[in-house]
């Protein structure tokens, strides 16, 4: 918990730095014009798309920020004798959105979009963010949630036959419940399976598959040069970067193509297989879902490149740079993609799996 808290700290000094100081500059036109997170996020709302913007902030700023109080909370909250659970809670959801890291490959890959206008000058808050991305992975790798949890909430060993015994859904204890039916460490209710978790999956899942289809036909990005207007959809993008940086075109595409799509052909397949009860390859399917949950983090990368692009490229009509209506479709497909993943119970597959059981699906 000290070590938790000093990071939080650093943390919580180098953010000013990291979020509202320049990340890169350049000069145009005559004119030096600097980039940060914070300047990208207000360049996305005053062009009237606050709901995307909105997702950047969430992820860059929002979830970074939350992290760091949450761990201030455990660190005074204890001595304050406050209750502690809804952050303990809340710790395993934060991981995956605190994207800090793919923000800092999104500027490698937004500097070297706009160095075909301009010469790009590295900003003097570029090492505070570099700085601050370390911390962000070695505060969420030393984060172990049930060493926390068996810190501020010890439960006694149960003697008992295994066949009594839940596992909470939330905080994965294995134990009995309360008077109230609740997990006796996080007072949640406790349940054999997570409720109504293959309809909620389902209908995120559909609707990112719906939305998926107007973030790849209509233009994400859009360049004025000189008056002439050049629009821009996901794939040719990726194409006019591969005639000068193959590598960083392969990026972009396994993050904004590839890892999208196979996202959701691989969940269309594993509720498929819980629905029709398969009973094959389910070590397989388990591997297939612990990496989609891995990936599909890495999709909003095209986001944070139009942020930081927008901040830097913008001079009426001479030459600017806009986000395309495509934007706030791409945006949200991710995110149902993400909850798609979270909202579906694993075991679930193993139910499917021994056909023979009782079915959990309700």
């Amino acid at each position: 918990m000290t070590r938790l808290a000093a990071m939080a700290v650093t943390m919580l000094l180098l953010m000013p730095f990291a979020f509202g100081e320049s990340l890169m500059s350049v000069r145009l036109l005559g004119s030096n014009i600097s980039a940060s997170l914070f300047g990208g996020v207000i360049q996305m709302a005053r062009q009237g798309d606050v709901i995307t913007a909105s997702m950047v902030a969430f992820c860059t700023i929002g979830a970074p920020a939350t992290l760091v109080a949450s761990i201030a909370w455990l660190y005074f909250g204890q001595r304050a004798g406050m209750n502690l659970r809804p952050v303990l809670l809340m710790f395993e959801r934060l991981r995956e959105w605190v994207m800090l890291d793919i923000y800092l490959v999104g500027i490698g890959i937004a500097s070297i979009k706009v160095q075909d206008y301009a010469e790009i000058t590295p900003g003097p808050g570029l090492i505070a963010f570099v700085l601050l991305v370390l911390l962000s992975v070695i505060t969420l790798i030393h984060m172990n949630s049930e060493q926390l949890w068996h810190r501020f909430y010890p439960q006694p060993r149960l003697n008992v036959s295994p066949e009594r015994l839940q596992v909470c859904l939330n905080c994965h204890h294995t134990g009995l419940p309360d008077a109230r039916g609740r997990c006796p460490r996080c007072h949640t209710p406790l349940r054999f399976r997570r409720r109504h978790s293959l309809q909620k999956s389902w209908a995120a899942l559909i609707a990112s598959i719906v939305l998926l289809i107007p973030a790849n036909t209509l233009p994400i990005s859009i360049i004025y040069l000189n008056g002439a207007r050049q629009e821009d959809t996901i794939l040719s993008g990726i194409m006019s970067l591969a005639s000068g940086n193959i590598p960083i075109a392969a990026v972009v595409f396994i993050a904004s193509i590839l890892v999208p799509f196979t996202k959701v052909i691989v969940l269309l397949t594993l509720l498929l297989s819980i629905h029709f009860k398969c009973e094959q390859g389910l070590k397989t399917r388990v591997r297939l879902l612990r990496v989609v949950t891995w990936v599909g983090r890495w999709s909003m990368l095209d986001l944070f490149v139009i942020s930081l692009t927008m901040s830097l490229v913008n001079r009426d009509q001479l030459l600017a740079f806009t986000m395309g209506p495509a934007a706030f479709y791409f945006g949200s497909a991710v995110i149902l993609t993400i909850m798609a993943v979270e909202w579906l119970d694993s075991r679930l597959l193993w139910d499917a799996h021994a056909t023979g059981n009782a079915d959990y699906t309700d």
